[in-house]
């Protein structure tokens, strides 16, 4: 479909779902039925969680969930990707055999960007560096006129991967994410949530603040290994104020309208992005780098 790149405007839509675990052909299903909403809903972009095509404790199933850009089991949803655009998160396989939990932007029928996760966490829970490889990028690129970046869960929790982004000129930061429920919090109506909602909603406001973007955040629901996965999927505006919010562990295709405008309007009142001395962070970033000792052993 043709995009009207003068059109400030733009619907997202965020796909709050539960991929089922190492089941490939049912999240392929399941994207399908969800895409084909969102473009009912005439939404121009549609969001799906990390590892939304194979689940997300894969362990040892990592290399059989494992595709290549070029997989054909793709195709349904590239031809969809000619109605709306689709970020989508998978095992991506390289031709040296490597493999990376990754986000594709899907446009035109095509794989226009790839985005495989920098920061794989080994704690608690977590144990990614021991079944993912690294990425070693992260790059920003127009889709429909949009200066869009993509971040995989933890790649938000590092100051340095928005930062990139953000003086990269984006106006809309993806990010797709697996966030199961830790701690508790009670929030305003005396319910009980995960303490990770507070956590990253505050990350998220932060973030869509300082670097003066859009930031959409999809996460996933479900359980996975005893694993409770709490959903809460939203939307900030570049002013750090929330558009749209999911509920917490109900599916959802949450809908948000963003304008462009905004963007430029809040960076003509907080011009933090032109401001901003590129220039002088590589250079204190180099005399740290050049400083550092590893102790005295």
């Amino acid at each position: 479909m043709e995009r009207d790149r003068a059109n400030p405007r733009r619907r997202l839509a965020l796909a709050q779902c539960a991929p089922a675990l190492g089941d490939l052909k049912g999240n392929l299903d399941l994207h399908r039925e969800l895409t084909e909403q969102a473009i009912a809903e005439s939404a121009d972009l549609v969001v799906f969680p990390e590892l939304g095509l194979t689940g997300y404790f894969l362990k040892d199933l990592v290399p059989e969930m494992a595709m290549t850009l070029d997989d054909k089991r793709l195709q349904p949803l590239l031809e969809l990707s000619k109605e709306l655009d689709i970020v989508s998160g998978m095992v991506l396989k390289s031709d040296d055999f490597r493999y990376f939990n990754a986000a594709v932007y899907m446009s035109g029928g095509e794989i226009s960007h790839v985005h495989r996760k920098v920061y794989l966490p080994t704690y608690g829970m977590f144990d990614e560096q021991r079944y993912f490889a690294a990425g070693d990028r992260v790059r920003a690129f127009d889709a429909a006129g949009l200066r869009t970046g993509i971040l995989v869960c933890e790649d938000m929790w590092h100051l340095s991967t928005p930062y990139l982004l953000f003086v990269q000129g984006i106006s809309l930061l993806v990010c797709i994410s697996a966030s199961p429920g830790r701690g508790v919090l009670a929030n305003p109506s005396a319910d009980l949530a995960p303490g990770s909602v507070g956590s990253w909603r505050d990350l998220l406001r932060t973030v869509a603040e300082y670097t003066t973007t859009y930031v959409a955040y999809c996460n996933r629901l479900g359980y996975e290994d005893g694993v409770n996965f709490w959903g809460g999927s939203c939307v900030f505006g570049p002013d750090g104020q929330p558009v749209r919010e999911a509920g917490l562990e109900a599916a959802e295709l949450l809908l948000a309208d963003i304008d462009l405008r905004e963007v430029e309007r809040q960076r003509l009142a907080t011009p933090l992005l032109r401001d901003e001395k590129v220039e002088f962070t590589l250079r204190e970033l180099e005399r740290i780098w050049n400083e550092r000792t590893d102790g005295p052993y």
